[in-house]
C-alpha cells in the first residue's frame, strides 16, 4: 500500500477523462486560469495606495437622504 506508481495516475487519468470528457476540463481549465489570473490582479491593485474613493467619488444630490439620516428622522 505504498505510494502510487505511474500507472495508477495513468489509470485515473484515463477514467477522469472518461467520466468528465475533454470539453469539461478545458473549460473548467480556462476558468481556473482566469480565476487565478484576476486573483493576483486584485492583490497587485490591493498593494497600490487607495485614492480615497469613499464618499466623496459619488455626486451628492441634496435632495436625497442617506439611510442612516432617514432611520434617525422620528417621523
Amino acid at each position: 500500500m505504498g505510494s502510487f506508481s505511474i500507472w495508477h495516475w495513468l489509470v485515473v487519468l484515463v477514467i477522469v477523462l472518461l467520466v468528465f470528457g475533454t470539453k469539461k476540463l478545458t473549460s473548467g481549465a480556462k476558468d481556473l486560469g482566469s480565476a487565478v489570473k484576476e486573483f493576483k490582479k486584485g492583490m497587485r491593485d490591493e498593494d497600490k495606495p487607495n485614492a480615497q474613493l469613499g464618499d466623496s467619488s459619488r455626486p451628492q444630490d441634496s435632495t436625497t437622504t442617506s439611510q442612516t439620516e432617514h432611520d434617525r428622522d422620528p417621523r
